[in-house]
């Protein structure tokens, strides 16, 4: 054990943490198991590696400049600094995470994630210098890993960074769907199936131009997630407390988001207004919005294939892939866990919109308390449309049949056909057809045959899909 310190009083510490006595104070005030994204725990590691590399050639520059004798300021020693250089890059490459006990959920606008991570730096680049854990006369959690920063800087923009670098593997995970959504509608282009309306039968269509809306809403997702980096992309960081400065050097504002970039190679870019991007988290709500937009078209999507796979249609046209056993009861029974995975991860969405879109608004004069949960809704929801855009793909798009000859069969028997034939025999004289199909159960030349409407070889023809499939119909059509 070991003992530490802070303006409230002493705690002890565990043998062998890198955690200190802000962390442990936090996870007793927050009793709460939500884990922290890894994702966010590496953003912050790499922010504070651009504040510490920042530092570093702030000294250089101001050494250019003034004699040792006459600083104005006292500078770390060059192995301090590097020591939390190092330190600040194995947290951003995930090391270390078993030390950070602060949840996901808390209060505070996020000072127990940035203590708790300034005091994982902060042990880890004692231990390289050859120092006991806790020894903060050395190099303090406070006073060397947090030189310059703030919580109100660092971790919305650490959020910015997972967040982008997550929006980059959506978008290409959306590409990667509607591509094998694509090869579907060019395989059935052609394949009729009877389209419904308010789950009735409606009109004659094809299983191509079903895929062709869901490729379509899709390339509008993508088209849309494409466009939060402009939001998602202007960062606080250099902002300080609450937007101005305060306490930071000028060098350091003006030169930190340039490391950062450089670091991350993403396009984040400074705020020319530092108060409104600590202060205003809309930009948030938006990108959320979107991701909701998202969950939208691919619940839509899976509940389609869900109802056309379904045993309810005794006939049903498609045959999802069999991907595990559906019972522990019932012999032979395949659920359609993909869909439901889908549709459930969706709302879960839709309810975290709920939640961000709320707390959002629940900030107050110069900063948002609540960024914690809103930033962990929103990394909780990129995840789980990554991860439904994934198996959607790979587990049920894949492998998924169209029995052609079924649903071709389907529509000859359905009513619905006879809406072709409206230009060519009138509303009465096709609805008389349909009621012939469907009170005696006959086809559409069945039907024809008895009422004589039609000459069968123009009904043949009329009803191939080059046919049917038309956009409307000319006066050539009609001769």
């Amino acid at each position: 054990m070991r003992i530490e310190n802070d303006f409230i009083g002493a705690r002890e510490i565990i043998e062998g943490a890198l955690y200190g006595i802000h962390s442990i104070r936090a996870k007793e005030n927050f009793p709460d198991n939500t884990h922290f994204h890894m994702e966010w725990y590496r953003a912050v590691g790499i922010v504070k590696l651009a504040c510490h590399i920042t530092y570093k050639n702030f000294k250089k520059k101001v050494l250019e400049n003034y004699d040792m004798a006459n600083l104005p300021i006292a500078f770390f020693q060059n192995d301090i600094i590097e020591a939390l250089i190092n330190a600040s890059s194995e947290v951003a490459d995930g090391k270390y995470f078993e030390h950070f006990i602060v949840p996901a959920v808390q209060g505070g606008a996020g000072t127990s994630i940035n203590l708790n991570i300034n005091e994982i730096i902060a042990n880890a680049a004692l231990l390289k210098l050859g120092h006991k854990l806790g020894d903060y006369n050395i190099i303090d959690p406070i006073e060397h890993a947090n030189i310059f920063q703030s919580t109100n800087d660092v971790i919305p923009t650490a959020l910015k960074i997972a967040t982008i670098k997550l929006l980059i593997d959506l978008e290409n995970r959306i590409n990667y769907l509607r591509g094998k959504i694509e090869k579907l509608e060019h395989i059935h282009r052609n394949d009729l199936r009877v389209a419904y309306t308010q789950m009735q039968q409606a009109v004659p269509s094809s299983y191509g131009k079903l895929f062709s809306t869901y490729n379509e809403a899709l390339s509008r997702d993508w088209w849309r997630v494409s466009k939060c980096f402009e939001r998602i992309k202007v960062v606080n960081l250099g902002g300080s407390a609450i937007g101005t400065g305060i306490a930071v050097p000028r060098f350091f504002i003006m030169e930190v988001v340039g490391e950062l970039q450089k670091l991350t190679n993403l396009p984040i870019t400074r705020s020319e207004n530092l108060s409104d991007a600590t202060n205003n988290l809309d930009t948030i709500v938006e990108v959320h919005a979107i991701l909701k937009s998202h969950a939208v078209n691919l619940e839509k999507i899976v509940s389609d294939i869900r109802l056309l796979s379904s045993d309810i249609l005794m006939k049903n046209e498609i045959r999802i892939p069999q991907k595990q056993v559906g019972s522990s009861i019932m012999p032979g029974k395949i659920n359609p866990v993909i869909p439901e995975f889908v549709i459930s991860s969706s709302h879960k969405v839709y309810s975290n919109d709920v939640l961000i879109s709320s707390l959002c608004g629940q900030g107050c004069l110069d900063l948002n308390a609540y960024l914690p949960v809103i930033g962990h809704a929103l990394i909780e929801s990129l995840k789980l449309m990554i991860a439904s855009c994934t198996t959607l793909a790979d587990n049920l798009i894949c492998g998924l049949e169209v029995k052609s000859q079924t649903a071709s069969h389907n529509l000859y028997k359905s009513p619905s056909i006879t809406t072709a034939l409206i230009p060519y025999i009138g509303y009465n004289k096709a609805s008389l057809l349909a009621k012939e199909m469907k009170n005696n159960n006959k086809n559409i030349f069945e039907a024809n045959d008895i009422l004589k409407f039609i000459d069968r070889d123009k009904l043949a023809w009329l009803i191939e899909p080059q046919n049917l499939l038309k956009t409307g119909y000319s006066m050539k059509d009609l001769q």
